[in-house]
């Protein structure tokens, strides 16, 4: 009878807005009475004998034993839970460890912006000292840029020497063959030690010369102007 009423009130206040066709307000009088008519399961409790596990039964599980479970029981049965309140406020332990808890996730304004402050110092002095360090580089930078070319001058001629001197090898081993030897060939590599073992006694003898010459404080003569 209530949800009746009620929708014949929705239909007359519907009809009185401008422009409402009775389609409409029949609409939301459905809407209105399927919301009135709704009837939700209400929550069993047996308020009046609850059931209380015995912790000192074998029978009873071990979770139903615990403060936690102690806790559900108060907040559902209340006072017929019979637990103590007081058993449910946490130990001093339990209680500095909630304190430091709370100190580490939800610390104190000063604190937050102290620790605002350092992050902040710690951030400029690692900028500042990036930006000292790339000063530092771009100051040896003309030196880096010199050495670099220097260092691609020593490699070029050093790679000139090294094909002009394979290529007289090659000729002296067409002098001495008659013909021309691949460097690869036992021939040549042969011809490439004995070389070099003539050209290491030859500065080994001019040394010793020079030496031999610098004790007598004779003026230094290469072995080729002596013979």
């Amino acid at each position: 009878m209530a949800a009746s009423v009620l929708c014949r009130r929705t239909a007359v206040l519907c009809r009185t807005f401008r422009g409402v066709s009775p389609q409409a307000a029949g609409c939301q009088c459905g809407t209105v009475l399927q919301t009135a008519g709704y009837n939700p399961k209400p929550l069993r409790l047996n308020l009046r004998d609850p059931h209380i596990p015995d912790k000192r039964s074998d029978a009873t599980p071990e979770w139903q034993k615990t403060a936690r479970y102690d806790g559900k029981l108060f907040g559902r049965y209340g006072s017929a839970s019979g637990v103590d309140p007081a058993s449910l406020w946490p130990s001093p332990g339990q209680l500095d460890g909630i304190i430091a808890e709370e100190k580490q996730w939800q610390p104190p304004l000063e604190e937050m912006l102290r620790s605002m402050e350092l992050q902040e110092k710690e951030e400029t002095e690692k900028r500042r000292a990036k930006e000292r360090v790339i000063a530092a580089n771009m100051a040896k930078m003309p030196k880096m840029i010199s050495d670099w070319r220097r260092e691609k001058r020593e490699t070029k001629q050093r790679l000139k020497e090294d094909k002009d001197r394979r290529g007289k090898l090659l000729n002296q081993a067409r002098e001495r063959f008659g013909y021309a030897l691949d460097p690869r060939s036992p021939k040549f590599v042969e011809m490439v030690a004995e070389i070099e073992a003539e050209d290491k006694k030859n500065r080994k003898l001019m040394k010793r010369r020079q030496k031999e010459e610098q004790t007598a404080g004779a003026p230094v003569t290469s072995p080729a102007a002596s013979s």
